[in-house]
C-alpha cells in the first residue's frame, strides 16, 4: 500500500519551487486545480514556466494560467494558446506580452503533446510532421529538421521532450492508497508520466482501492506517480463538481483582469481572503 501524503492547498503549493516548469491541463474537464493556483498566489511564488496541454484557450485554464501570469508568479509559457476561448482574450496575458513582461514559445498541441510523449518515454525527442513550411521552425530553434533515416528525400521535424519538473492539476476522487481516479482523460495521466513531482487537488477520497473495481481500473493513475493530494471540494471552479462550466465567474474576472486597480482587488477578495479548508 502507498502511503501518499494528504495535506492542505497550501502545504501543497509549498512543493512548486520558484523558477519551477509546471504543466497545467486544458480545462475542457474538470481538471483545473484553481484552489491549488491561489495557494501558489498566496505563497508568492515566482519566475514559473508554464506549459499549456495542449492549450489554456478553454474558459476554465485559460483563467487560470492568466491569473497566475497577472499575480506575477510566470515568466515564460510554452503554449499552443492562451484566451478565454468563447468569452474572447486573456487579459493579463495579453497585457504581459504587450509590455514584454511575459516570453512565450510557440508551440502547436501536436508538438506538445509529442514533447511529452518523448519525456514520459524517457525519449531525447520525438518525431513530428506537420511543421515543415511554418513560421513556427523560424521561431523555434530547438525544433530541428531531420532526414528521415527510413526513407531517403523525406525531411521530418524532431521536438525536444518535454518533463516538467511539476504536473498540477484536480480529479474529482483519490482512493484510500493515494490512486487518482481520472475516467477516459488520458492528458493528466500523459502529465504525470512526464513530470518529476506530480501535485494533485480533488473533491474526496474513498475507502478501498480504484484497482479493485473493474469498472475504474482502466481510469486510475496509480499512487506510485503521485507524490502529494489535497482534498478541497470544489478546487476546480469555475468548473462545477459536475462538470459545469460558470461561465457567469469567468465573465466578473474577465471584467475584473482589464484593469490594474480591479484586478488587485480581484486577487485580495477571491484569493487572499478565501483560503480553502481541507475536507
Amino acid at each position: 500500500m502507498f502511503q501518499i501524503p494528504v495535506v492542505g492547498v497550501d502545504e501543497l503549493a509549498a512543493q512548486v519551487p520558484d523558477g519551477a516548469s509546471l504543466s497545467v491541463q486544458k480545462g475542457d474537464e474538470r481538471d483545473v486545480p484553481m484552489a491549488l493556483a491561489h495557494a501558489l498566489i498566496r505563497r508568492g511564488v515566482r519566475g514559473l514556466h508554464l506549459i499549456t496541454l495542449p492549450t489554456a484557450a478553454y474558459p476554465a485554464s485559460g483563467m487560470m494560467v492568466d491569473l497566475l501570469i497577472g499575480a506575477g508568479c510566470v515568466d515564460s509559457v510554452e503554449t499552443s494558446g492562451i484566451s478565454l476561448h468563447e468569452l474572447g482574450a486573456a487579459p493579463r496575458f495579453t497585457q504581459a506580452v504587450k509590455a514584454g513582461r511575459l516570453k512565450v514559445l510557440d508551440a502547436t498541441c501536436p508538438a506538445v503533446y509529442a514533447g511529452l510523449q518523448a519525456g514520459a518515454k524517457g525519449q531525447p525527442f520525438a518525431p513530428l510532421r506537420g511543421l515543415i513550411g511554418s513560421d513556427l521552425l523560424h521561431h523555434r530553434s530547438d525544433y530541428r529538421v531531420i532526414g528521415n533515416p527510413y526513407a531517403p528525400d523525406d525531411p521530418i521535424v524532431v521536438v525536444p521532450a518535454i518533463n516538467v519538473d511539476v504536473a498540477i492539476f484536480h480529479a474529482d476522487l483519490a482512493d484510500a492508497e493515494g490512486n487518482v481516479w481520472i475516467g477516459r482523460d488520458r492528458d493528466r495521466l500523459l502529465a504525470a508520466h512526464a513530470a518529476n513531482r506530480v501535485l494533485v487537488t480533488v473533491d474526496r477520497v474513498l475507502p478501498g482501492c480504484f484497482f479493485d473495481d473493474e469498472l475504474r481500473a482502466a481510469g486510475v493513475i496509480p499512487a506510485s506517480c503521485i507524490d502529494a493530494i489535497a482534498v478541497v471540494p470544489g478546487a476546480g471552479l469555475p468548473l462545477t463538481a459536475d462538470g459545469l462550466l460558470d461561465l457567469a465567474e469567468v465573465r466578473r474576472y474577465q471584467r475584473a483582469a482589464q484593469d490594474d486597480a480591479t484586478f488587485e482587488d480581484y486577487l485580495r477578495t477571491e484569493v487572499f481572503a478565501r483560503v480553502p479548508q481541507a475536507a
